[in-house]
């Protein structure tokens, strides 16, 4: 898995359309890393690509962090951020978390 991921699959409908995408917590693993986050200067967008080799997951960086909120913009200056590492296997997990929300809700 990698840039190919397409976080918005399991929502699809048969119609094309994309339902509501769940927060689902993203678990805490001892390779995680953790950076300080500098309002101004740090972008989401380059610490993904920095710790993935991939701008695009910026996204999955927020979701492992839901005290700083749904939007880049939103986050406190000086925020300890945690960027779930390794990327493919915070990928896996990711997905189990969202089939398992399925099953549970029954979508």
């Amino acid at each position: 898995m990698g840039s190919d991921f397409d976080r918005y699959a399991q929502f699809r409908g048969e119609d094309g359309m994309t339902g509501l995408v769940p927060y689902v917590a993203i678990p805490v693993k001892p390779t995680d890393y953790y950076v300080q986050y500098s309002k101004g200067k740090t972008r989401l967008d380059v610490l993904s690509n920095d710790y993935y080799g991939d701008p695009n997951y910026g996204w999955l960086i927020l979701q492992a962090n839901p005290s700083a909120g749904s939007v880049e913009f939103r986050i406190n200056d000086g925020e300890v951020l945690r960027i779930p590492y390794p990327l493919d296997v915070t990928l896996v997990d990711y997905k189990n978390s969202i089939s398992d929300y399925q099953k549970l809700n029954n979508r």
